[in-house]
């Protein structure tokens, strides 16, 4: 198992997940008046997207490295630590950028720790684990129902 290619392929899914998939699920009307956003059409189209877009992802992945239960697992935990690095490595530096100011960097810091206690980023979890299992059980499945048998006479 790679871990440099899978940290690339899981950043690349993480790419797509939060422009491809976020635009196309931002084509589905949004329902203003919804009390819990995360309810919504518009918030189920996403997860479901990206669910499918991590999927084939994973698929991609698993092509030329073993798949299985515990590798489909390894690449959901990778994706999901990628996907939260990424978005504290986007939020500090978009502070710095816009503030110049290390204080300004230092007072947004704390916020971070309530985006980790968030339902959204249990959602996130799943939509990296859940799928990424499924692709390498299935075809760790599919893999060893494809091997051929080796028959008693050709042991001898």
């Amino acid at each position: 198992m790679k871990v440099e290619r899978m940290i690339l392929i899981v950043f690349l899914g993480n790419y797509l997940v939060n422009n491809v998939v976020a635009g196309l699920a931002s084509l589905v009307p949004a329902n203003p008046a919804a009390t819990e956003p995360m309810l919504t059409a518009q918030y189920f189209t996403f997860a479901i997207l990206a669910a499918v877009a991590i999927a084939i992802i994973a698929w991609w992945y698993f092509k030329s490295a073993a798949a299985g239960l515990v590798p489909g697992l390894i690449f959901g935990v990778v994706g999901f630590v990628v996907t939260v690095v990424t978005a504290f490595i986007t939020g500090v530096s978009g502070v710095l950028l816009q503030t110049g100011s290390l204080g300004q960097v230092a007072a947004v810091l704390p916020n971070f720790g309530p985006y980790l206690i968030n339902k959204t980023t249990l959602v996130l979890f799943v939509i990296w684990i859940v799928p990424a299992i499924l692709v390498g059980w299935f075809l760790q499945k599919r893999t060893t129902s494809s091997a051929p048998m080796s028959s008693p006479s050709s042991m001898m």
